[in-house]
């Protein structure tokens, strides 16, 4: 298998750039490389849709995972092997934070493992945390294009609908522990909630892999649970896509400037990018 097709994803080495941008919707993989100049389709299988192709000439890829650590554990596990070694996760979260809005670019520098998958690889004090090179890049991408966007920790959980209240799950199902755990995130300035960030940046660690995430906000945990509101994720949901293209872009952006700096960082000795490597102090 490490020499030929992989098993889940359906992709062999020399199909997949290093650089590969993780969404969860197989669906937004076609979107996300309608913005580069060349995109092939090569890998199909269960919820992996894989294009490789280039933007501004450097070699990307994007590969869906589906929803969960799981999925995300095996496509990193997966795409490894193909070769690639740096993964931008590109998806969409709940806000935690009064001052974060709808429509708002989380960037995640780290993650609250609340999810089983990470810990199958390593014990639960170990730091899920992004990249400092890939999470600049991501700052700078969202900064350049002006969108407005936030920096932190997120959460990372395995229930979608639990999360949030009471009246969200089926019969209005409910775990008492799930009100604290929620009221301390918000305490603890975590900015936003999602499903794979803390799986990703834990075996990229492991791994010695680089990785980031970058998600739109559509939705306000912290308002809904505070208004008491019944979330109606159709409804709540409406303006999503023009929120995932931010992501999309910044994602696709970091990836042009990523490029530079390993360029910039293949030029000295150094083991590791700073900038100064690629921009002059005045």
């Amino acid at each position: 298998m490490k020499a030929g097709k992989q098993y889940h994803i359906g992709i062999s080495p020399g199909e997949i750039s290093r650089y590969v941008l993780l969404p969860g919707d197989p669906g937004r993989v076609s979107f996300i490389a309608s913005f580069w100049e060349k995109a092939e389709k090569v890998g199909e299988n269960r919820q992996y849709v894989s294009y490789t192709g280039k933007i501004d000439g450097t070699p990307i890829s994007c590969c869906s995972t589906g929803i969960g650590g799981p999925g995300v554990a095996i496509a990193v596990e997966e795409l490894a092997r193909c070769g690639a070694d740096t993964f931008i996760r590109v998806g969409t979260a709940g806000a935690l934070q009064d001052y974060v809005q709808n429509g708002d670019v989380a960037i995640s520098d780290s993650a609250v493992r609340l999810e089983g998958t990470s810990q199958t690889y390593v014990r639960t004090e170990y730091p899920a945390v992004a990249s400092y090179d890939v999470t600049l890049a991501l700052i700078e991408a969202a900064a350049r294009r002006k969108y407005r966007y936030v920096v932190g920790v997120t959460r990372t959980g395995d229930a979608f609908y639990s999360q949030r209240t009471p009246s969200n799950s089926f019969n209005s199902y409910w775990q008492s522990e799930m009100e604290g755990i929620i009221d301390d995130l918000i305490r603890s300035n975590v900015v936003s909630a999602e499903m794979e960030a803390s799986v990703l940046f834990t075996m990229a660690r492991l791994f010695k892999l680089r990785s980031g995430c970058v998600c739109a906000i559509i939705d306000n945990i912290a308002e809904v649970r505070k208004k008491g509101i019944k979330f109606n994720p159709t409804e709540d949901f409406k303006h999503k896509s023009e929120y995932i293209e931010r992501a999309c872009q910044t994602a696709n952006d970091a990836v042009r400037l990523l490029a530079r700096w390993d360029k910039d960082l293949a030029k000295t000795k150094s083991r590791y990018w700073h900038p100064s490597l690629s921009y002059t102090a005045t």
